[in-house]
């Protein structure tokens, strides 16, 4: 049989078979959906070999590249030594990962709980920060996203992602510092800092005064890279602090090394009291984590809290190894450092194409929100799909978010290149004008 027809037959024959087995709810990207069959570094590779530049790096998860070989070298040593247990027994790799993660975290964050997954992670602060305070009640942000589960889904502020009415209580939520889509029509830095402000008034108009925790994504990931003003976090951090709340940050999306820091909140000045994390910790393998102070993890009791595969040694192993590699490497710096490169590059496609209303973002966190009109700053739904499509069929993958879809998440892997960044750029200006001519 013809290759090129095998290979048609087996993508037909795949499809076919997600739509028989796999539930719906488990949506893909692009027209036609991209099957791929192996990654390489900053490569993801189809069926047919055909070579794409990763510009998401599997919804920013993967920061030190796919396959790394570093890194799988030490995963493959440990599925052959010891694959799983259980945290009620004694393990070196979870261990030997947590008093790492003591090391780069801020401040004095020291004790980890080792979990499979962001949304977990999300659950364990909330509960951590209940037990501590003795308060139920949280604020959360506009355009956030923290996960899937209940929980996760009450504290998110995206109707798309809070299906079955979240029966979730306690939870308020703030504008958040959208400088482009101001809530109250002000302009940086001449608005006040109203956004942060709205804290305040939240507290003392919806919620019992007595708060839990604030939590927040440093940069916001899901939500469109809604990137605040510098000052916003330190105001925030004094409003909370006097309502006796906790600060907690989700670096699901913005930690190791994806903004130049090893954590996002690093760039706003604040320790957070908490921190939750996953993606990036794991560079694709499920892991998740939250930490904190000695003093507020000490709230819950031994027994209270509990994960099967939390903590699993070849996860651990993976996520040390990450670490090890982003390290040793310096990919934050290199985050740094491409990260402007490659933002003024979108400032000056921004220049020539008036389909850009916006570019945000810090290190390889970076935000390009397309409109239809820059004066009523109307979101470009569709033509933000066909942007995809076609960067795809020209060898770039890009992500979306906002809460209507209209802004192109560039996140690659931290292990990108100078001449990568300038190819990603020579494909978006092409696309752009293509795009633009049709509308």
């Amino acid at each position: 049989m013809d290759t090129g027809l095998r290979k048609k037959l087996d993508y037909d024959a795949l499809i076919e078979r997600k739509n028989n087995y796999l539930m719906p709810v488990l949506a893909t990207y692009y027209t036609k959906p991209l099957y791929v069959a192996r990654g390489d570094m900053q490569y993801l590779y189809d069926i047919d070999g055909k070579k794409y530049l990763d510009f998401f790096a599997g919804v920013v998860t993967v920061n030190s590249g796919h396959c790394n070989p570093e890194i799988a070298e030490k995963i493959i040593e440990q599925v052959k030594t010891l694959q799983h247990t259980t945290s009620l027994y004694l393990t070196q790799p979870v261990v030997d990962l947590a008093e790492k993660l003591a090391r780069i975290s801020p401040g004095n964050l020291q004790k980890s709980f080792i979990c499979n997954s962001g949304t977990e992670a999300t659950e364990g602060a909330t509960l951590v920060a209940k037990m501590y305070t003795g308060r139920y009640e949280f604020i959360a942000l506009r355009n956030s996203f923290h996960g899937r589960s209940l929980m996760a889904m009450a504290l998110t502020g995206q109707y798309n992602w809070r299906v079955g009415n979240p029966y979730s209580f306690g939870v308020n939520f703030v504008s958040s510092a959208y400088c482009y889509r101001c809530s109250y029509g002000q302009k940086y830095p001449g608005c006040n800092l109203e956004c942060a402000k709205d804290v305040e008034n939240i507290i003392r108009t919806s919620t019992s005064g007595k708060i839990a925790a604030f939590i927040a994504e440093p940069i916001q990931g899901n939500g469109g890279v809604v990137t605040p003003p510098p000052e916003y976090f330190k105001e925030v951090e004094a409003i909370v602090k006097k309502y006796g709340g906790l600060m907690i940050a989700d670096e699901v999306q913005t930690g190791f090394g994806r903004t130049g820091k090893w954590f996002g909140i690093s760039q706003w000045g604040v320790v957070p009291d908490i921190m939750t994390m996953a993606k990036g910790f794991g560079n694709g393998w499920p892991i998740g984590g939250f930490m904190s102070t000695t003093e507020i993890v000490d709230s819950l009791k031994p027994g209270q809290h509990f994960s099967t595969f939390g903590g699993n040694p070849v996860a651990s192993v993976a996520a040390l190894a990450n670490i090890e590699y982003i390290e040793s490497h310096d990919l934050a710096s290199n985050s740094e450092v491409l990260g402007k490169y490659l933002k003024n590059k979108l400032l000056d496609l921004m220049s020539r194409h008036e389909i850009i209303g916006d570019v945000r973002g810090m290190g390889l966190m970076l935000g390009v929100e397309l409109v239809k009109d820059r004066d009523t700053k109307a979101p470009a739904k569709e033509e933000m799909v066909k942007v995809m499509d076609r960067c795809k069929d020209k060898g770039l993958l890009i992500g979306k978010g906002g809460l209507d879809g209209n802004v192109i998440r560039i996140k690659p892997p931290l292990v990108i290149t100078r001449e990568n960044c300038d190819t990603a750029i020579d494909i978006l200006d092409e696309v752009l004008t293509g795009v633009e001519k049709e509308m």
